[in-house]
């Protein structure tokens, strides 16, 4: 019980703190209290049908137990009357002088004169009728035709209707006006706490146009919608932040690696303006100038290339290629350079592997690998280019046993410009790798880096990620393959296992992308094994 009161008295005390930065009118136009209203009005609307069933079905009960009682009295009095005027004149006479307050009888003349009962003259209209006495009392009964051109009346008392009518009505009110004032309140309170969330979304989002990058919305871990749209927002607070970082970073790179080439190419320019010289200096001059405006305009054209494949606008067609062939094209074009110096470069591919992808691009990125590993590899350095299938993915693999790259590195040597400090003095612009994992991104393939030892090992996966072991073809699977081979011919058999076997593998691979989203990727499990099981 006193964590109950806690828990109200914190609620209340949110409430309030809620209320306190924010005016009436934007609760009342929020959302929230209009959708309070609306089911208010709906919730209203369905009580006031309710009521007038309630009080059709009530009133007509007792309605139809008075109609019925009348109308037996009025066949006995008929009975009784022997079929006269007279008879019944002194029928009525005998009633109305021994009835109850209640009973009312009436017996007219074809004159309308009031022959017996005690009721005063009324209009001779048949059947059910309800009226109000001059004393207030209410009446209802039946009127019937009488022998002789008369009229008789008989009715009870409908004051007991009439307050059944009243207080039904009045009971229904009183639900729909409570309904729609606690509504308005319920609305009242449930907006202040929503607008208090989105006024910490506000705040949080004005903290950050102030600049304050790092501030991020609170959690109140209620796994709410509010809390999925901060985490989402979070997220995305995160990766603007990861973005703005990486644009200042590169600003900087670019201010640093072209302050060189810039200086060099003004300075020789000076000299040669000041020094006067020959033709043939002022000519070396200028060619000098032009390899260097060749460099930066190279690394801007990189720039906008990387800037280009990571926002994917206007992407390149896409083909099934062969990506053995394309790596072997490459490879064969660079062995020139690699005998030049003093390096070997082989390149093995186990089978025809085609990938959905754009040649071009594909073939740019096993070129700035194979560049990047002869620029910063020595004499006698080794390579090695491997196309291969490996857990149902394809998998290209370029090796070396060069210097390599720390572990700590692995992931800083992706982003632009960025250079260790033992490759200062080789001749690049810092972009090869960056191009490599732009181009990768395009391609939803996965780069990583691995130790060789010695050396680094480049490797770019591409397709489906690895099956967890757990995924293996159940038992009931390889039965129903079993029964098929039993039960039909050789061929026909070999193609319904081959389809059930497809149909198994893209479920376990779409498992398989589901959990490695959740980071719970198994062991993986060779692919092959399912199609030699499946055969």
């Amino acid at each position: 019980m006193r964590k109950i009161q806690a828990d109200l008295r914190a609620s209340l005390h949110r409430i309030i703190e809620a209320m306190r930065p924010i005016g009436m009118p934007r609760v009342v136009l929020t959302s929230s209290f209009r959708l309070t209203l609306l089911y208010a009005a709906l919730f209203g609307a369905s009580a006031l049908v309710l009521a007038a069933l309630v009080w059709w079905i009530a009133t007509g009960y007792v309605a139809g137990q008075i109609d019925s009682a009348v109308t037996t009295e009025i066949a006995e009095e008929r009975a009784d009357a022997g079929g006269t005027l007279a008879g019944l004149q002194a029928v009525i006479r005998a009633q109305a002088g021994h009835a109850s307050p209640a009973a009312y009888y009436l017996l007219q003349n074809r004159a309308g004169q009031v022959l017996a009962g005690n009721l005063p003259a009324m209009a001779t209209v048949d059947g059910i009728r309800e009226w109000t006495l001059p004393s207030g009392s209410a009446v209802r009964g039946r009127g019937v035709a009488a022998p002789e051109g008369g009229f008789l009346f008989v009715g009870l008392a409908a004051s007991d209707l009439r307050e059944l009518r009243h207080a039904i009505g009045y009971a229904f009110l009183w639900v729909v006006a409570g309904t729609l004032v606690l509504a308005a309140i319920g609305g009242t309170v449930m907006s202040f706490g929503v607008l208090g969330r989105v006024e910490a979304i506000s705040r949080a989002s004005r903290r950050i146009i102030a600049g304050d990058l790092g501030q991020r919305i609170a959690l109140r871990g209620t796994n709410d919608e509010f809390d999925h749209l901060a985490a989402s927002l979070n997220a995305m607070l995160d990766r603007i932040q990861v973005l703005m970082e990486g644009m200042r970073q590169v600003s900087s790179d670019i201010a640093h690696d072209l302050r060189t080439p810039l200086s060099r190419h003004r300075q020789r320019l000076e000299l040669a303006l000041l020094d006067g010289g020959t033709e043939h200096d002022l000519r070396a001059t200028l060619a000098s100038s032009i390899v260097d405006i060749d460099a930066i305009l190279d690394t801007f054209g990189a720039l906008l290339r990387i800037a280009r494949l990571e926002s994917r606008t206007d992407p390149p067609p896409f083909t099934e290629v062969d990506l053995g062939a394309i790596a072997q094209d490459v490879t064969d074009a660079y062995r020139a350079v690699a005998e030049e110096r003093q390096q070997s470069l082989d390149c093995i591919v186990d089978s025809e592997v085609a990938v959905p992808g754009n040649r071009e691009l594909l073939a740019q990125l096993v070129a700035n690998l194979i560049e990047n590993g002869l620029r910063h590899g020595q004499c006698d350095t080794a390579m090695r280019i491997l196309v291969t299938m490996q857990d149902g993915a394809v998998v290209l693999c370029v090796s070396d046993d060069g210097p390599g790259i720390p572990a700590a590195f692995h992931q800083a040597v992706f982003r632009p410009f960025y250079r260790l400090e033992t490759s200062r003095d080789v001749p690049g612009t810092g972009l090869g790798l960056s191009l490599v994992a732009a181009i990768a991104q395009m391609h939803d393939a996965r780069v990583t880096l691995a130790d060789n030892n010695p050396g680094l090992a480049v490797q770019v996966v591409f397709g489906r990620p690895p099956l967890p072991e757990s995924d293996a073809e159940p038992e009931w699977l390889r039965q129903a393959q079993r029964w098929l081979h039993r039960r039909l011919p050789e061929w026909y058999a070999r193609q319904a296992t081959r389809g059930v076997h497809r149909a198994w593998h893209g479920v376990a691979y779409a498992i398989a992308r589901f959990r490695q989203g959740r980071g719970t990727v198994a062991k993986p499990r060779n692919a092959d094994q399912h199609d030699q099981d499946a055969r």
